[in-house]
């Protein structure tokens, strides 16, 4: 799955997209991979996963990131619909 981290933000939040991203707003700046921390947990929560559950397959030092996540993958799609469109 891709996603596009937005580090800085007043809060953290997981929703809405950016060029077909996955839009997770952190409050960690972009520095020593804080930023990429946090949006790898911040994603683990809006999925209902365990950290471990969320991987970074590239993007580590990019906005853009693709990371794949362990689950059940009707569900896992079912909660990215949900996240993408605003409704959960």
């Amino acid at each position: 799955m891709t996603v596009r981290v937005r580090p800085g933000a007043s809060r953290d939040r997981v929703g809405g997209s950016y060029d077909g991203a996955l839009v997770v707003a952190v409050g960690a700046p972009a520095v020593d991979g804080r930023a990429t921390d946090s949006a790898l947990a911040a994603v683990a929560d809006a999925f209902g996963l365990r950290a471990r559950s969320v991987r970074l397959v590239s993007g580590e030092r990019s906005r853009t990131k693709i990371v794949e996540l362990d689950g059940d993958e009707a569900v896992l799609t079912e909660r990215l619909r949900e996240l993408v469109e605003g409704t959960g």
